[in-house]
This record gives structure tokens, sequence and C-alpha cells, in this order.
């Protein structure tokens, strides 16, 4: 018999409807949550369970409930959650079975509430699109049009619709009057599939630019279906903004969020807020991880506009908690905040900041808890070690890292499965854990000495130091000790996707509305 309490669907349906605040955690590796899942559920796998929980759930007395589809994760977590002091954890009352026979809705994919939440605002604003073939004749005929890509720069560099400019979501409105000064200049919106461009299209609108704004249906995805090239390697980026064009940004981002019932703060109440022992207050810088790294607010997490909209459940995993958004000209805040409280958040903007404020510098690091005790090595022991035969060792990092460059004969493994992964693996006098920087590599290092009973080790610096004292690597799938269901392959990254998969997360997309109105929890409103 269990020691961890229960909680029902009903539960966390009421809490929901009530706007209470809730941590859903569904503690599966990211393949599987995919394949369907609560729409408020938060994905956080046990294998990266300490060095995530901390940053998405920050109130220890957060109502927790975890779960599983009944591989036995969830109780591991949810006693692991209390060990790190999480004071409220229930297991969910049957699991994600549980779920379903309860009569509950269950979404598949990623960032699911951001994408249904997308397609609710096209259907109900009718958000103007263009075909990828209606924007191709457009260019091929040299139209009066830029293409606004609406992505991370990563995602545009790896492709991109042709004469595109990287431009990511909450840059937009601050910026497109710089890229079509000419307000006779057709501006077009895209993303890899429907959700970033529809959003950044709307905001266009909403912000009331002159210019005519249509978002490219079904972003690249669309543009491949319809059997046109798409670029690679691009680095066309926005420049500057003038004071003018800045102000007139600031006035219109203001005058939509204020539609939206954006709220209004200081610091002083941010201060207050984040001494509140019952609720959850989260604070976001959202504008570029350039500007941030340069100088932000203390405490405030890296979080650019259009990710923050787009990832909302990855970013602030307790679903009811109070959002505080941070920049420096009103412009990206304010646009981003009106979208986060269309989807039903609290949301706030921090008015009256000056430059000194910005006071921090560098890059963000999440909040971990104490790594147990280790015995670290040098990359030239293990190197020395390797080379003697009798060393195994083990990396925890993702797999798509593992594929891209490892340590000559590791051997890739997920945490949550470490029993299993032993028993494929050959045995060894010692082992020595890595990962990128060994950060998630020591949690595992107490586990792997009680199965093994022999003599652990942690690589110092991870698999970084290796590769910075130029040592060998290999690449590819070469030691898998489980399958890879840490990443969800998602038919909108990358360029090698079958077109069957696209088109079937189209047609989902296009089916999501309907859920939402069978799920009834959301809280969206589109204004």
């Amino acid at each position: 018999m269990s020691r961890i309490a229960t909680r029902s669907f009903a539960d966390i349906r009421a809490a929901l409807l009530a706007r209470e605040e809730l941590a859903l955690l569904d503690v599966r590796e990211e393949a599987p949550f995919a394949e369907g899942h609560p729409l408020f559920a938060a994905n956080i796998p046990l294998s990266r369970l300490e060095i995530e929980v901390y940053a998405r759930a920050p109130r220890r007395s957060t109502p927790v409930t975890v779960y599983d589809d009944g591989e036995g994760l969830a109780e591991r977590a949810a006693e692991r959650l209390l060990a790190l002091g999480y004071r409220d954890v229930a297991l969910l009352e049957g699991g994600l079975a549980g779920w379903r026979e309860a009569g509950g809705e269950l979404f598949i994919d990623v960032n699911v509430p951001s994408k249904a939440f997308g397609e609710l605002v096209e259907a109900e604003r009718h958000t103007p699109s263009l075909a990828a073939e209606e924007v191709k004749a457009l260019l091929d005929e040299k139209a009066d049009v830029v293409v606004l890509d609406a992505r991370r720069f990563d995602e545009y560099q790896t492709m991109s619709i042709p004469g595109g400019t990287s431009v990511p979501g909450a840059e937009l409105v601050l910026r497109v009057r710089e890229l079509a000064p000419n307000p006779a200049t057709r501006v077009i919106v895209n993303c890899a599939g429907r959700t970033r461009s529809i959003i950044g299209t709307q905001s266009l609108v909403n912000a009331g630019i002159p210019n005519e704004v249509a978002a490219l249906r079904n972003g690249t995805i669309g543009w491949t279906l319809a059997g046109q090239q798409l670029e690679h390697g691009q680095s066309r980026r926005f420049a500057g903004v003038s004071a003018e064009n800045r102000a007139q940004a600031a006035a219109s981002a203001r005058s939509v969020a204020d539609r939206a019932g954006v709220g209004r703060a200081g610091l002083a109440d941010l201060a207050r807020w984040r001494e509140e022992a019952g609720r959850t207050t989260y604070l976001f810088d959202v504008r570029t991880p350039e500007e941030y790294e340069a100088g932000h607010l203390p405490g405030a997490r890296s979080t650019p506009g259009g990710q923050l909209v787009q990832e909302t459940d990855h970013f602030a995993s307790v679903r009811g908690a109070r959002l505080v958004l941070a920049d420096d000209d009103g412009v990206r805040a304010n646009m981003s905040a009106s979208w986060l409280a269309q989807m039903g958040w609290e949301v706030h903007v921090l008015d009256g900041l000056n430059a000194a404020e910005f006071a921090e510098r560098g890059g963000w690091s999440a909040p971990v808890p104490p790594a147990p005790q280790s015995e670290d090595i040098a990359p030239e022991t293990l190197r020395a070690w390797l080379a003697g035969g009798d060393t195994l060792v083990l990396d925890f990092t993702t797999s798509a890292n593992y594929v891209k460059r490892h340590i000559p004969g590791a051997w890739w493994a997920l945490r949550a499965q470490l029993p299993q992964a032993l028993e494929k693996l050959p045995p060894a006098q010692r082992y020595v854990l890595t990962c990128g920087s060994s950060l998630l590599a020591r949690y595992a290092l107490d586990e792997l000495q009680a199965l093994t009973g022999k003599p652990v080790f942690v690589l110092a610096g991870g698999t970084a130091a290796w590769i910075a004292a130029g040592l060998a690597l290999e690449e590819g799938e070469t030691a898998l000790a489980v399958p890879r269901s840490d990443r969800y392959r998602r038919p909108y990254e990358g360029t090698d996707n079958p077109r069957e998969a696209m088109q079937a997360y189209l047609d989902w997309e296009f089916g999501l509305v309907e859920q939402l109105g069978r799920d009834g929890t959301h809280g969206f409103f589109v204004i």
C-alpha cells in the first residue's frame, strides 16, 4: 500500500475550473507523453526531475500530482519530490488510464495548450492566411512583400522560406515597421506549422499595423507539401529599431495588453508577490537571449516572448500561477502578456523599469538540489582507464546530443531506466558517468552504485571537458542501452519528415478546437 495520497480526475478538473494552482506532472519520457496526455499536463521526465522541477514548479507547497501509464515511474517520482521538499504530492488515481476511464480528454503532441489556443484564435478571428502556392507566386513575380519567420533563430537556420528573415514572434510588432516601412508592403508571417504564424500574424493585426498581413498557411510543412523548395543555413536577422518606431510599437502593444486585461506592476509588487507563501510567481524576461545576457532583473528567467507563448507548459508548469513579464521597451512584454492573458493566465507587465535595474549579467542557470557526493576524474584519466578495458562510460545526455557526438565506447542510457539498461550493458569493473556537463549524470551515481556494487565516478566537466581536451569522439547510435524515447519526433522539425506525418500533423491541429470544447477546462478567450 502506497504512502502517497491520490487525486482523482474530478479533483483535478475542479481545480482547473476554479483557477486554483496545480502542477499535473507526466513523468514519462517525452515520446510516450506525446502519444497522449491531459491538456494541462506538464512533462517532467523522472530521468530529469532534479534538474527541471525547481524552476518549473518553484513553490514547494504547490499541489503536485504525478502520473504515468503503468510503467512504475509515478510512485518513484512522488517519493523523490517529497525528498526534494515538496509537501503536497499525490498520485493521479488510476494513472493515465484512470484519467481516460473517468472521461478525461487526451491530447497528443507537445505544447498542446498553445497550439490549441492558436487554432481557437484563427477560428474566432479568421486570421488572414495565404497558401504556399500564393506566397511563392508573389515571390516569383518579385512583388512588394516581406517574409518574416516567427520561430527561434536555430529553427530558421535549419530550414526557411526563400528570402525570409528571422523575426521571432515577440519581436514582430517591435521590428515590423523597420522591415516593411512602406505601408503598401505585404507582410507574410511563417513558422514550421501553424501556431506561431497564426499568433504572429494576429499580433500584427491586433497592433494595427497599416500593412496587409497574412500567415503562410501551414508554414514550412505547407510549403513542402506543395512541392516547393526551402532554403537552409540562412542567417538574415532583424536589425535595430528607430526611437520613433519603438515608441509607436510600445503604444500599440500597451493598447492590446489593456484590451486583454493584462495587469500592471512595479518592482515593489514583484517583491511582495515573491514573499507570498501560498502563490507561485514566475518572472520572465521576454527579450532576446543576447539582451538578457547583457543585463537583466535579478531572478528573471530568459524566455523570449514568442517561445513563452508557444511553450507555456514548459516554462510555467504550475497552471493557475501568476506570470510577471519584463522587457526594456514595453513592446515585447505587453504583446506576449496579451496572449497569455487570453490563455487564462493571471499575467502582469513590469512598468517603470530603468536601465540600472537590469543589473544581473550572463545566462540563466536552473536552480537544482545538491547532487550526491562523487569522485570526479579528469578526461585524461578516463582515456587511460578506457585503454585498460575495464571501464564503462554511461552517457545521460539527450539521445540527439549522444548521436551527434560522444566519447568512444560510451553507452547512452536514460536515468529512469537504469535497471533495464544494465541488462544490456557488458560487465565492467567500474563506471564513469557523463552528460554534456555532468550535471544530470551526478544524480544517477547513488542508484548505479546500489544496482552494481561497483565503484562509480563522474567525468569532471562532462563530455564538454572531453571535447575541450581535444580527445577523440564518435557519432551515431553506436551503443544504446535503452530505446530513444526521450524526445518525440516532431513532424514539423528537420528536413527529412515523411509527407504522411506532416499531413497527419496538420489534420490533428485542425481538430484541436473541437477537442478543447470536449475538454472544457481551458479558460481561453480571444479579444
